[in-house]
């Protein structure tokens, strides 16, 4: 079995902030298959109410190209790096965002939030409380947990009224202290 090298894959390309349409503009003017889906959103100034086109990933684009040819795509004004040139975007994820582009489907921004994550309901009667995300047969579930006495607790929360939690960095070290010299401590009968 012979190994096809990265001929025309589709990468993701950081650019700087809002440079988006421009660097898309000018990788199509380059000859690159460019991909920039964006949705509509109504902005409200004091004088004004305006509906602008945005980014549905703000910061990147994806672009078909071969990894092996670089040099085009990096010189382009506004483009940071390549996000991974060894590691490609499967077909089947940029059809499908194409595919929800060319539908004309409502489709916002928002939180990669991955299961196992901590987060913080921000909506409904759990708004402010956090715990660990996590799913079974498509159902999102919030997993509360008393540490002292090691059980745990689940209540079904909304994918859309959670976000991820940004610990501070000393409480997750002492936490992870506690934890590790708990374990470490006989069990008592």
């Amino acid at each position: 079995m012979e190994l096809v090298p990265f001929d025309k894959c589709w990468f993701a390309i950081q650019v700087r902030p809002r440079y988006e349409f421009l660097a898309a503009c000018i990788l199509r003017g380059k000859g690159f298959e460019e991909f920039l889906p964006s949705y509509k959103s109504k902005r409200k100034w004091s004088d004004r109410k305006k509906e602008i086109e945005l980014p549905l990933f703000p910061g990147y684009i994806f672009c078909r190209f071969n990894a092996e040819i670089r040099a085009p795509i990096v010189t382009t004004p506004g483009v940071i790096r390549i996000v991974d040139p060894n590691w490609p975007i499967p077909d089947s994820e940029i059809e499908t965002i194409q595919a929800i582009v060319a539908r004309r489907v409502p489709a916002t921004p928002c939180s990669y939030i991955k299961v196992g994550t901590r987060v913080e309901v921000i909506a409904g009667p759990l708004a402010g409380v956090s715990g660990i995300l996590v799913c079974n047969k498509n159902q999102y579930r919030l997993i509360l947990s008393v540490t002292l006495v090691q059980n745990s607790i689940s209540v079904e929360v909304d994918y859309a009224d959670v976000r991820p939690v940004r610990e501070n960095p000393h409480h997750a070290i002492a936490a992870e202290q506690r934890n590790t010299g708990r374990e470490m401590m006989p069990a008592m009968a």
